[in-house]
């Protein structure tokens, strides 16, 4: 199947995933708690995506999701709400440059419906006969829920707002689209790195001499920008509006990075003496080693 019937494929299955969603919000029972209703309606989508990563027997149709859907919940939540003032429009702003960035990436990246991220091959054969289940809930819903989670503080900016607009939003939106450039400079870099690079070489250059996973940072700094609107909109709530870019940061310590280190010592022998000199993750001034 060629690149583009493959693209079409994926964004006919998304039409579908948000109709379902839409559909769902539209005439479906109500819980009165907008947040649920939207997280309902949500899982919905996923499980649309997750029937035709089934059928198609490739779970990367899921990889869009992740920059898809957000815009879309932040949509709905305003129109439902009907909130104005300058921190929703910078908070749509600083979503729509990452969602754009992002989905743009992926889209441009992906060879097509007969490559499967090497992640979701592993971890389906290591579970066998549970295979379809740790494909809806590992590679499906628990990603669905890990967003949903980090999306709670764009739920307050949206819906639950406390305060005015204030120097917080303003940081709150140069953190963001700091982030977002530095997720679009760290992938140009590797994807020139890929193009040109020789057998067995890795990568060490420019931000990733300086940082093994610049786009990590990038992208765990975005959802960090998203927690400091819903901060500026209720600094009363500081206690759990940071909970969501935790969990996104202990996924990526945690399970992302982990397995990306170990698939690179085993492929590239020479990443060892990179993991010696740059720093894991914050980016800091490579360390120097012996001659």
């Amino acid at each position: 199947m060629s690149r583009g019937a493959s693209l079409a494929r994926v964004t006919a299955a998304y039409v579908v995933a948000l109709v379902v969603g839409w559909a769902w919000l539209a005439a479906g029972p109500s819980t009165d708690h907008l947040w649920l209703d939207t997280l309902v309606a949500d899982l919905f989508a996923t499980l649309v995506i997750f029937g035709a990563s089934r059928l198609w027997k490739n779970s990367s149709l899921y990889d869009a999701y992740w920059s898809v859907v957000p815009p879309a919940v932040l949509l709905y939540w305003w129109a439902e709400a009907g909130t104005d003032g300058a921190r929703v429009w910078l908070v749509a702003l600083v979503m729509a440059a990452w969602a754009i960035r992002l989905t743009g990436h992926w889209a441009n990246g992906w060879p097509g419906m007969h490559h499967e991220d090497w992640r979701y091959v592993d971890l389906k054969e290591r579970t066998g006969r549970l295979e379809a289940v740790v494909d809806l809930l590992g590679i499906h819903v628990f990603p669905t829920l890990q967003v949903f989670l980090a999306m709670t503080p764009v739920y307050v900016v949206t819906v639950r707002p406390d305060r005015g607009f204030w120097w917080l939003d303003v940081v709150a939106c140069v953190v963001g689209l700091g982030a977002v450039l530095l997720e679009h400079v760290a992938d140009r870099q590797m994807i020139e790195f890929v193009r040109d690079r020789q057998p067995g070489q890795v990568m060490d250059r420019g931000l990733w001499g300086w940082s093994r996973h610049p786009n990590y940072v990038g992208e765990v700094g975005f959802w960090f920008s998203l927690a400091l609107f819903g901060l500026a909109a209720r600094p009363d709530e500081w206690w759990w509006i940071f909970v969501g870019t935790i969990t996104m940061l202990a996924m990526f310590l945690l399970a992302s990075i982990p397995m990306m280190e170990k698939r690179s010592l085993e492929r590239r022998p020479d990443y060892a003496r990179v993991v010696e000199r740059v720093p894991m993750f914050l980016p800091w001034r490579p360390r120097s080693t012996a001659p």
